[in-house]
């Protein structure tokens, strides 16, 4: 099912979930473009529609606050972007998608490969496309990236790296609980080191995967995401104020089918002075390696880096300056027309099963030690 507006008129969009992301990436960004229309905005927490509420006050069009998902009529929305917290991700879009809403699915898309079959099905029931985050591939930094992979032969191994100073988001909240988030940083900045795995791995899914995890920095107040103005959210159904049972570290080793090594590393915190994401290629013919930082953090690295080595030789590559969230609006730009493209149904479905089946097998091998399971923090969040 396309739909009808695509292409000729803006795509009435509808922003589902209207915690920090939505208001902070999404609906600024989408207001901004003009191959978007935002037509409506859904939170069951009235906190949520009230913060949206009061921002869009000085506008001379009030935006349509709904409570629930069933409240969207398809016939009146082209696209859903989802930003709900990470437990609710398939079961709302799941629901949109049975409905013949195409959907933009903020990651990590689901927790489970279970989940995973159940976004599936409703894809295939609805006859709509889904569509998932993957920002980070748009940064000029990582096209430049994929651009010297291509040169360096046959890949050979990947290290990707995401390791933030202070970063732990929304501490006590339902982000470091694992009912409510899946897991902790493997899910929340693994799932964006894999997806930029992506296009240097193609289809190959993983043959054997390893890893571990901590819990060292997490009930620390100073490893805070402070830059993020958590404030606890609202009280999600099951969540505990102020226990942490998810990991701040996560560290695996992958080898894929066709003999391909990958490294990875998860931080939430860390003892490193600045937020820094580090990707390193080693192919047949060279190495090429990105230093920068991914996100929004401002405790970040000055500027990007980008180095190719051939033959004992390292020279660096030029690789433009942008603002911080760029990546975000040249993946809106993209979305048109990955919105009509026939053959997109089911590709993001087939990344999705490979991501969050390697993630589980690093879980279930890291065996989630007690001292991550059980930690309890009395301090107010």
């Amino acid at each position: 099912m396309s739909a009808p507006h695509i292409g000729e008129t803006p795509i009435r969009t509808a922003v589902v979930g209207l915690g920090w992301a939505a208001r902070s990436i999404w609906l600024p960004r989408l207001r901004r473009n003009p191959a978007f229309t935002v037509t409506a905005a859904v939170d069951p927490d009235e906190r949520g529609r009230a913060a949206v509420a009061e921002a869009e006050a000085e506008g001379a069009d009030r935006l349509p606050l709904l409570a629930a998902v069933h409240d969207l009529d398809p016939a009146e929305v082209d696209l859903a972007v989802v930003a709900v917290p990470n437990h609710l991700h398939c079961a709302v879009a799941g629901e949109l998608l049975a409905k013949g809403i195409p959907v933009f699915l903020e990651k990590p898309v689901c927790l489970t490969s279970e989940e995973a079959e159940r976004l599936a099905a409703a894809e295939r029931s609805g006859g709509a496309v889904l569509l998932a985050g993957s920002a980070a591939r748009y940064r000029a930094d990582v096209r430049g990236l994929y651009r010297i992979a291509a040169r360096l032969g046959r890949i050979r191994h990947v290290e990707l790296a995401w390791v933030r100073a202070r970063g732990v988001p929304d501490r006590g909240g339902w982000f470091t609980q694992r009912s409510l988030a899946g897991g902790g940083a493997l899910v929340d900045l693994g799932w964006h080191l894999f997806d930029i795995a992506v296009p240097l791995l193609g289809t190959a899914a993983f043959r054997h995967a390893i890893g571990t995890v901590s819990a060292d920095f997490i009930t620390q107040r100073s490893s805070r995401a402070a830059w993020r103005g958590d404030d606890g959210g609202p009280a999600l159904p099951g969540a505990t104020n102020g226990t942490t049972d998810v990991e701040d570290t996560a560290r695996g080793f992958l080898i894929t089918e066709d003999g391909r090594s990958v490294v990875l590393h998860a931080s939430w915190a860390s003892h490193e002075a600045l937020d820094t994401t580090r990707v390193t290629i080693d192919g047949s013919d060279g190495s090429a390696t990105l230093h920068c930082t991914f996100g929004f953090s401002p405790n970040r690295l000055e500027k990007s880096t980008l180095t190719r080595t051939v033959d004992g030789t390292t020279r660096p590559v030029a690789v433009p300056t942008e603002p911080i969230g760029t990546e975000y609006d040249r993946q809106l730009d993209m979305l048109p027309a990955q919105l009509r493209d026939p053959a997109g149904r089911g590709r993001v479905i087939e990344e999705v099963r490979r991501t969050i089946g390697a993630i589980e097998r690093v879980y279930a091998s890291a065996r989630i030690p007690r001292e991550v399971r059980d930690v309890r923090e009395s301090a107010p969040v």
